[in-house]
């Protein structure tokens, strides 16, 4: 089944009020991060950050003076000027604190993934819905230009036919109490290869071990089949000897290859594959031809996708229409991460997303 590759549905009440007013839950790794992009966004302001680090509040009021903050996020759910909440908690509170927050009739972004099972993430969809808000899911790559630029490439038909996608994440941690690698990091390599390609993975097979703590998974193999024959790698792990951003598309006619470490030269395009004879009546005749074009490495005009990420959003309640990475585009990451589990819990079988 086919994403769309771009929304112009009216899903939600466009918002009168000229002044947008953000309240922000948590200050942890992507707080910082958030805070200082939803405050830069033009005709908007943060009026009150929770978290329940007292030191934690302690950097942000010294690193944005005049900011109210509070250990309560009640007081950010319960505060009548707050148009829309951005929640950046560990992964199990998600679904309460956003459930709370569209209940109160506020908008929602929340740090990937949406929620820990696909049943909360329905629930959250259904309620947006019928209060008439936004809710968008921080999938920060599906912002980033160099993401836009192989989306383009794509749909372009540069690449020719997609035979497969390689994505690999990997680092010396970070580990986390409150999730495995799949869960912290898999949702970015999934949304980016659902976002380029404009599909659904129809089943998913994983194998994971556990390392260094017994029960939670730090390094992880998920493999992915999509409509068209096109299949997909995801390689994740706390625990490798150096920090890995790769990502691969390989097509018939070209090849392109996407290092979010490489500096300037972050993509690579390369004219290289194998072409076969339309015909061949023996093997004798059966010769492939090995192609080893130019590499291109385009120009792409940088810009922080955190800060395209944020504007999106405020467009999305100023406008009414559904963001790029709404609820339902969530809720297909969740429900992969899910079969990804399954598989493991089963030796590695494929399991049927069932979208």
């Amino acid at each position: 089944m086919s994403l769309p590759l771009g929304k112009a549905d009216v899903a939600t009440t466009p918002t009168t009020r000229r002044l947008l007013r953000f309240g922000q839950i948590g200050y942890g790794y992507w707080g910082p991060l958030m805070l200082r992009n939803l405050a830069r966004q033009e005709n908007a302001e943060v009026v009150l950050l929770a978290d329940l680090s007292e030191k934690r509040l302690a950097d942000a009021e010294r690193n944005h003076p005049g900011l109210a903050t509070t250990n309560d996020t009640a007081k950010v759910l319960d505060d009548p000027q707050i148009d829309a909440v951005y929640i950046a908690t560990p992964l199990g509170t998600h679904f309460d604190l956003a459930r709370q927050a569209l209940t109160a009739g506020k908008h929602v972004l929340v740090e990937k993934p949406l929620t820990g099972a696909s049943a909360e993430a329905r629930e959250l969809i259904a309620l947006a819905a019928e209060k008439e808000l936004v809710l968008m899911v921080g999938h920060t790559f599906e912002y980033s230009p160099e993401v836009e630029y192989l989306r383009q490439l794509h749909i372009s038909g540069e690449l020719g036919r997609t035979y497969y996608i390689n994505s690999s994440r990997l680092n010396l941690g970070i580990f986390r109490r409150d999730a495995d690698v799949i869960w912290d990091l898999a949702p970015h390599d999934l949304s980016m290869i659902n976002y380029i390609m404009g599909m659904k993975p129809q089943a998913v097979s994983a194998r994971g071990a556990s390392c260094v703590h017994d029960g939670l998974i730090d390094v992880a193999y998920i493999d992915l089949k999509y409509p068209e024959n096109i299949i997909a790698h995801v390689h994740v792990s706390w625990l490798n000897p150096n920090k890995e951003r790769r990502f691969t598309i390989v097509g018939d006619r070209r090849m392109v290859c996407y290092d979010d470490t490489a500096g300037n030269e972050k993509i690579k395009v390369y004219d290289r594959g194998v072409d076969r004879p339309d015909y061949a009546s023996t093997f004798g005749e059966f010769q492939l031809s090995y192609r080893y074009g130019e590499i291109v490495i385009p120009f792409v005009q940088g810009s922080e996708p955190l800060a395209v990420e944020c504007q999106h959003f405020a467009e999305a309640i100023r406008t009414g229409k559904a963001p790029r990475s709404d609820g339902e585009v969530g809720l297909t990451v969740v429900r992969t991460l899910e079969a990804a589990h399954d598989s493991i819990a089963q030796g590695g079988i494929y399991i049927d997303t069932n979208f």
